[in-house]
């Protein structure tokens, strides 16, 4: 976060923000019959489960394939909204009936859900912004309220992440204030949310244990009880009554679900793409040169089957292969952290920690990658370098999640999205850096708003691939090689991707 510019009248800045929401929720409206996927009947049930059974039956019920595996707190958000999907439409919540129903009713209730949940979105962004010049306060809400990665994850594809970023958001608003407490209490409900934000734990870990906790052994030791006891009190009202039940072992293992396998159905652009490639490129060479190499019994997707590994040629993966693979891409960042704990390098310390996951992480959903999209939006508007990153990086991270909209007709809808959002990056930040200086600061030559050449043909080759899997692709080769296109997108966008891990490191370490 930046250092106060001025000091923003609440109502007018409220008034401000009302108008960029209310632009996006006619758009989210408009996308309501849109197309939506699995995860619409994912939450349909979960609405049911926990209207339908007693709490200790939850994370045990297998009425459907979409068991519920969020941590609590989701799940009293799912029974908190299925009292309203009963009076609306009881079939919604009813555990048996309600397979698979599809009525305008479940899908206009769900739809609207999202909507309002964003909210806590809108506040979050509210919090993060307040403190900043007009300038760079409109900047960030456009990039984050109009996020195309947003609309096509939470509004058309059909999740809560908007959600769930409010927490994350309002948490580093008040870390970036100096208000560690709060901001740890925050991020301690945030995983009982979703316990896929606990990539950023250690990253808070060691900036709270450096930045709250200091001041002498005593005092230290003070302040170290009162985090963990705030801690412990969260954590004990989302898991407490499943202890309680006998099911905190069943609630643990719906939510680590490692027999999922190393990669989603869909490779999510990370490094596990170029192992994969690297391992199947060897053993296609091998077998030419009449190498007797036989093809992986287990899959990449679906699990790890006994022993047996996906991989033809090279090592296998293990859940704990990944976890140690993040811990040691994140440790230059904690060690940063540690040495030099200060509240306005929060947001960009926890965005490389969701990027470290993304790229080393096991089973990751390319819509992980609005992880550190999200959080990098408020980074953007603080440097002209930060600000050439970001645009690259939300091109890439959008372009990454069009195969999950893969029906005809969304397909304008998520090009027109990412072409509006590029066009409005672009005259956005012009505004704002007009007046950067190239050189020294005196006698500098003014420049606008640009990027390299590298990062303009990297980005013309994004369009190459999109023609070429939408157009090309399907005229040449028909029906044949239908994981090509996807398989370029991965791979491509992994590229952009790993460049920005590297660039998100250099900057933490050489910040001052």
């Amino acid at each position: 976060m930046m250092e106060m510019q001025e000091s923003p009248q609440t109502p007018l800045v409220m008034a401000q923000l009302s108008w960029f929401f209310g632009i996006a929720t006619i758009v989210k409206l408009l996308l309501i019959p849109s197309y939506h996927s699995t995860d619409l009947e994912v939450h349909r049930h979960w609405l049911a489960i926990t209207h339908s059974l007693p709490l200790s039956q939850w994370y045990t019920d297998e009425t459907s394939e979409w068991t519920l595996d969020y941590p609590p707190f989701f799940a009293y958000l799912e029974r908190f909204l299925s009292m309203f999907a009963h009076l609306i439409d009881p079939q919604i919540v009813h555990l048996h009936h309600g397979l698979n129903y599809k009525a305008n009713s479940a899908i206009y209730f769900q739809r609207m859900s999202v909507i309002v949940s964003d909210l806590f979105l809108l506040y979050g962004v509210y919090r993060s912004t307040l403190a900043l010049a007009s300038l760079k306060r409109n900047l960030i809400w456009l990039l984050v309220i109009w996020s195309p990665g947003l609309l096509i994850v939470d509004h058309l594809h059909f999740q809560y992440n908007g959600f769930l970023f409010g927490w994350l958001l309002l948490s580093l608003s008040f870390l970036a204030q100096g208000r560690d407490v709060m901001g740890g209490f925050l991020f301690a409900v945030l995983l009982c949310f979703k316990h896929l934000f606990a990539v950023a734990a250690p990253v808070y870990f060691v900036y709270l244990l450096r930045h709250y906790c200091r001041g002498g052994l005593v005092r230290g030791f003070a302040r170290l009880s009162v985090m963990g006891a705030i801690v412990v009190a969260v954590f004990a009202a989302a898991y407490g009554p499943f202890v309680y039940h006998g099911q905190i072992q069943q609630v643990i293992r719906r939510m680590f679900p490692f027999g999922r396998g190393l990669c989603h159905a869909y490779w999510a652009p990370n490094f596990w793409v170029f192992y994969i490639m690297l391992d199947k490129g060897i053993a296609f060479l091998l077998r030419k040169f009449g190498f007797n190499i036989p093809a992986p019994v287990a899959s990449f997707t679906g699990g790890l089957v006994g022993d047996a590994s996906p991989f033809a040629i090279l090592p296998r993966v293990t859940p704990l292969t990944t976890f140690i693979m993040v811990l040691l891409a994140l440790s230059p960042c904690l060690f940063r952290t540690w040495k030099d704990p200060r509240p306005r390098l929060i947001v960009r310390s926890v965005a490389y920690a969701y990027t470290c996951g993304f790229l080393f992480g096991w089973h990751v959903h390319e819509k992980a990658s609005l992880h550190f999209s999200i959080p990098l939006a408020i980074v953007a508007v603080e440097s002209l370098e930060d600000a050439k990153h970001y645009f690259l990086l939300s091109i890439v991270s959008c372009y990454s999640l069009f195969p999950l909209l893969y029906e005809a007709q969304e397909y304008p809808i998520k090009v027109l999205l990412l072409l509006l959002h590029t066009i409005l990056m672009w005259f956005s930040f012009s505004a704002q850096y007009s007046g950067s200086l190239r050189g020294d600061k005196k006698g500098g030559e003014k420049q606008g708003f640009e990027v390299g050449w590298v990062t303009k043909s990297y980005l013309i080759g994004v369009v190459v691939v999109e023609i070429w899997g939408q157009f090309l692709h399907p005229y040449l080769f028909g029906d044949k090689l239908p994981f090509v296109p996807l398989m370029l997108i991965s791979m491509y966008c992994a590229i952009g991707i790993l460049y920005s891990w590297i660039w998100q490191l250099k900057s933490i370490l050489i910040s001052s």
